[in-house]
């Protein structure tokens, strides 16, 4: 929950006005702090504005004041620019605390270093949060809610730069967590930046297939396909800025994959089979130790599916039965069946109440596949 009363005090700065900044400046002014935006656009400047996430620096020159000194500044900007804005802020704001909110760590503050800067004020952060959407009208001021926000600060931070840092991110509702620069870039390479290489080459095969072909497909390839839709110019940022962590992951990635290979090339060998399931049951391990939805240990949950008719209203239909069931819904996943006019809706509860809510619901005339 964002608190009620701010820690952080203004004016804030927010250089970069997309969806993270642009999220965190209405975040902000939600707590009744003063907060101005600067974007190299000046469309994207004047949509954070008009959408309420802080004071467009250019109409503020325009209308001939000046920018009050800033508390605190945050860097939201492509990584390729984050160290040269983060300079930038560090010379023309002396007293200010200058955070940036990218998503690699190491090398930002290797050229922040580099460049002679006042490193005492200087705090690298990763907010683990986005949206599908980009640009200041997909912002959210409840963007980081609950979501992790990651605060690195080098050997040099000062305690009021660290301060400021955390007093940020818990301002904005999201849940703390400190690291090392290098230990935060090694830990995005294998759980976010080797995910989206590992889609987006899956779903490179898929550009020749024959559109008969891909119709057979069922949410498996869409799970495991959906991130590859994401920007290629941020991505392009990103992997080239973390680099050595996600080459080094790729080749663990790659001793696994040539021992498949070698082992499906000759199937009927001994150990073969063997060697098979104990690369799945590796897998069924891995995922297993992904926390559950409030975090901490994964649970196990008890599953079942859900047939309805693809109409307006049937899904929320059934999400409000089952809530007046009284009965939580741990996780769902929704699936239309390809060619006919049904979707699959998968619900996971809790186990203890898998048998009552499947007998509810179809005493109430739901077709529950179990």
């Amino acid at each position: 929950m964002v608190p009620a009363i701010a820690t952080s005090t203004g004016p804030v700065l927010v250089i970069g006005s997309g969806l993270l900044g642009a999220s965190v400046g209405l975040g902000l002014r939600h707590l009744g702090l003063d907060v101005y935006v600067r974007d190299s656009s000046p469309t994207t400047e004047a949509v954070a504005q008009d959408i309420g996430a802080g004071r467009s620096v250019r109409a503020l020159q325009a209308a001939g004041e000046q920018l009050p000194e800033p508390e605190l500044v945050v860097v939201a900007a492509p990584p390729d620019v984050v160290v040269e804005l983060t300079v930038q802020a560090l010379a023309e704001h002396p007293r200010a605390v200058v955070l940036d909110i990218a998503s690699v760590k190491a090398p930002i503050l290797d050229g922040v270093r580099a460049a002679g800067a006042d490193l005492t004020r200087y705090v690298g952060t990763h907010p683990m949060a986005g949206r599908e959407k980009s640009g200041p009208v997909a912002a959210r001021g409840e963007l980081f809610t609950s979501m992790p926000w990651v605060v690195c600060p080098g050997p040099e931070a000062g305690a009021r730069a660290i301060s400021v840092a955390k007093n940020l991110a818990v301002d904005l509702g999201a849940t703390l967590t400190m690291m090392e620069p290098q230990e935060h870039d090694e830990t995005v390479a294998l759980i976010s930046h080797v995910p989206q290489v590992m889609s987006s080459l899956l779903a490179s095969r898929l550009q020749d297939t024959p559109l008969h072909h891909l119709s057979l497909a069922g949410q498996g390839l869409r799970d495991t396909t959906r991130i590859a839709g994401s920007d290629p110019g941020l991505w392009v940022q990103i992997l080239s800025a973390n680099a050595q962590p996600v080459v080094r992951s790729l080749h663990e990635v790659r001793k696994d994959l040539d021992r498949l290979i070698a082992t499906l090339e000759h199937p009927e060998a001994d150990g073969a089979r063997l060697d098979i399931a104990q690369l799945m049951a590796e897998g069924n391990a891995g995922q297993a130790r992904i926390p559950g939805k409030h975090g901490g240990a994964p649970k196990a949950f008890s599953t079942f599916t859900v047939a309805v008719d693809d109409t307006p209203g049937t899904i929320a239909r059934l999400l409000t039965e089952i809530g007046e069931i009284g009965v939580n819904l741990e996780d769902m996943r929704l699936e239309h069946s390809p060619g006919q006019p049904v979707g699959l809706v998968t619900v996971s509860v809790e186990p203890n109440r898998y048998a009552d809510l499947v007998d509810e619901l179809q005493a109430r005339g739901w077709k529950v596949v179990q």
